[in-house]
């Protein structure tokens, strides 16, 4: 990941183009695989069938719908629908003694996406964050609260191995909250010359603002429960006391840093449903149970805020869910804790808007993902979010805060030096968005064009 070099972009490796030529092949001729195997289907006169496939795909989303946007019996309507559509498809599948088909489509499908992807994404290798050798840090200082993650700092000694490597740790009283920013700027006060924090995102992103407003490095440990920023800084998030390793042996990323309203945020910042949902104190103990409880006067009920935006030039209508990131997602799997930032010194915003009104626009967005109307993918370096409201809720990094509109978010790029170990091993390319045009052209057209070209 780091390579103390100018941050040019580079060139594929040698033989890489020739490799990423014949992935793509590999994919079309997966795809012309899945072409013939569904023929042959069709020949067996099981048209109905292969609907039936996506029939029962629409019916199981329509029964998501009801069952997270109603209560009483369409709630359990929509659930007992959910679970006999992809159901009642095996058992048709199987009548019509077309299951081994089935499999045979499903395996050619994935081979032929993963060859498609990694020919993407050998063609056009994401230039890694710039990292330079760090001088090592004299006066350490790092902020540990010991409930994160579950009591993640007690279960690996993470106290005792940083004063091991010379650095000072606060460790939080639970029963007596404390002003994080308020400590970091004392400590920097007294001649800390690095701020590092053992917490979540939130905890992080206080820090983090301190850091970047003295110029000083920034360690992150991550002891919190999903540790997002870690992750795509490549962090073993496992094992959070690998990430001391850099207070001996480092090097510094410099990275952006996001904010709103002038609250800095490492993360994300969410508007609508999910921000509605994170206000509720009961929302910590029980997750699920809160969110399935609000959800339907929020999804189709009175109590459902809709937002406009606008993302630079960009005009943003009706929303009901809005997520702003530093830097943009590879993919929408944001939404469900699994997307990852390629990269976090782009200098934009990445946002995400989400409109489903009803059962059928929340099938379209199933079938159709990115290219359904009711999701929409942008980046820019402004973000204001209005609403017929003078106060709305806003998640920061998963924080429940109330914000005056209009809210405005931007970023600060470069703003925060990052003191990471040399290795990093949650360091992985993202899938890239699929391109079947680009694939084609790599296939067989002209030599596949590396960063260094363009």
């Amino acid at each position: 990941m780091g390579d103390g070099g100018s941050g040019r972009g580079r060139a594929a490796a040698p033989g890489g183009d020739g490799v990423a030529r014949l992935l793509a092949r590999l994919a079309v001729l997966g795809l012309a695989g899945d072409v013939l195997v569904l023929a042959f289907a069709v020949g067996e006169g099981s048209l109905v069938v292969l609907g039936g496939g996506l029939l029962g795909l629409v019916l199981c989303v329509v029964g998501l719908w009801w069952f997270v946007a109603h209560r009483g019996l369409v709630r359990f309507l929509g659930a007992l629908l959910a679970v006999a559509a992809p159901a009642a498809v095996l058992v048709l599948l199987t009548f019509e003694g077309l299951w081994l088909l089935a499999l045979l489509l499903a395996v050619c499908w994935a081979a032929t996406l993963a060859c498609a992807r990694a020919a993407l994404r050998r063609s056009r290798p994401e230039r890694p964050m710039r990292a330079v050798a760090a001088v090592r840090p004299e006066r350490p200082l790092l902020i540990m609260n010991p409930v994160s993650g579950g009591g993640k700092v007690e279960r690996f000694r993470l106290v005792g191995r940083a004063e091991e490597l010379g650095a000072r740790v606060i460790l939080l009283d639970p029963a007596a909250p404390a002003d994080v920013a308020a400590l970091a700027r004392r400590g920097v006060a007294e001649g800390a010359d690095l701020l590092g924090v053992a917490g979540g995102d939130g905890t992080q992103a206080l820090v983090a603002a301190v850091a970047a407003e003295h110029g000083v490095p920034f360690l992150v440990i991550p002891a919190g429960t999903r540790n997002h920023f870690a992750m795509d800084l490549g962090l073993d998030r496992a094992d959070p006391s690998r990430a001391l390793e850099a207070l001996a042996d480092g090097e510094e990323l410099r990275v952006d840093l996001g904010d709103v309203a002038g609250r800095a945020f490492v993360n994300t910042v969410s508007f609508g449903v999910y921000a509605d949902v994170v206000q509720h104190p009961e929302y910590r103990d029980n997750k699920t149970g809160t969110a399935l409880n609000l959800l339907p006067e929020l999804l189709a009920g009175d109590e459902g805020r809709r937002l406009d935006a606008r993302v630079d030039g960009d005009a943003l209508d009706g929303r009901q869910a809005l997520l702003v990131s530093n830097n943009p997602y590879a993919s929408p799997d944001v939404l469900s804790g699994a997307g990852r930032r390629p990269r976090l010194d782009g200098g934009v915003l990445g946002v995400l808007a989400v409109k489903v009104e009803g059962a059928a626009h929340a099938a379209d967005l199933a079938v159709w993902g990115t290219q359904s109307q009711g999701l929409s993918a942008l980046t820019g370096r402004r973000v204001e979010v209005t609403a017929d409201a003078d106060e709305i809720p806003v998640a920061v990094d998963g924080e429940a805060l109330r914000m005056e509109t209009p809210v405005v978010c931007a970023l600060r790029p470069g703003a925060l030096r990052v003191l990471v170990p040399r290795d990093r091993p949650g360091t992985v390319a993202p899938a890239p968005p699929m391109d079947w045009r680009r694939l084609l052209r790599l296939a067989f057209g002209r030599p596949a064009r590396t960063e260094a070209d363009g």
